[in-house]
């Protein structure tokens, strides 16, 4: 057993895959305040800032660094649904992406909901509507997956929901808040050793 060095500029992250292989029992869908929005073709800036809003907690910023030209034609792809959470004032609060350009199969690609209403009940009610989207193809499996640096509950939140963990890897990226990509304080359950290193004196260096 051993340690593997992640330079400072650098996060690593546990990715568990899970999967779904049939549908789920007919069950009555959790209340919500929230109303889900399908997003046909939305443009990029719109769709960036929802990703943003809902993911920069929690580092998402791969759609952040693409070009319009490259995240256009994925979110444009007509085997990709794009749904909107929208509180009771019209503000989108959450999003769902269902992924079936594979054969048989839907990947939940990107789910979640802005940190305000983190701890209300409102994933569950998240999940069924995404589960009922994905099923609505003639698939044979649902799956996503998740990382050590999405919410602590969310590994235990999508097996509660009926998915079966069947993979881990390690990812590692470029820190997104040192290229800038996001805020220096995004995140900041995960702390950005670049950051760190800049901004503390070493203690043998004498003051000016």
């Amino acid at each position: 057993m051993g340690l593997t060095a992640v330079p400072d500029d650098r996060i690593a992250t546990i990715v568990t895959t899970l999967e779904m292989m049939r549908r789920p029992a007919l069950r009555p869908v959790p209340d919500s305040p929230l109303q889900l929005i399908a997003w046909d073709r939305p443009a990029p800036d719109k769709y960036r800032a929802l990703f943003r809003r809902v993911g920069a907690p929690w580092l998402w910023f791969s759609r952040l660094v693409m070009d319009d030209r490259t995240l256009t034609a994925i979110i444009h792809d007509p085997d990709i649904s794009i749904f909107a959470a929208v509180d009771r004032a019209g503000v989108e609060v959450g999003m769902i992406e269902l992924d079936h350009r594979e054969p048989n199969e839907c990947e939940i690609s990107y789910f979640g909901l802005v940190p305000e209403l983190a701890g209300k009940g409102l994933g569950r009610w998240l999940m069924a509507e995404a589960l009922s989207r994905s099923w609505l193809w003639d698939i044979k499996r649902v799956w996503l997956h998740t990382c050590t640096l999405d919410h602590p509950s969310a590994l235990n939140f999508y097996r509660a929901q009926g998915f079966v963990a069947i993979k881990r890897t390690i990812e590692t990226f470029a820190d997104p808040r040192v290229a800038g990509v996001l805020p220096a304080d995004a995140a900041p359950q995960i702390p950005c050793l670049a950051s760190l290193r800049q901004t503390t004196t070493p203690s043998n260096a004498s003051p000016t």
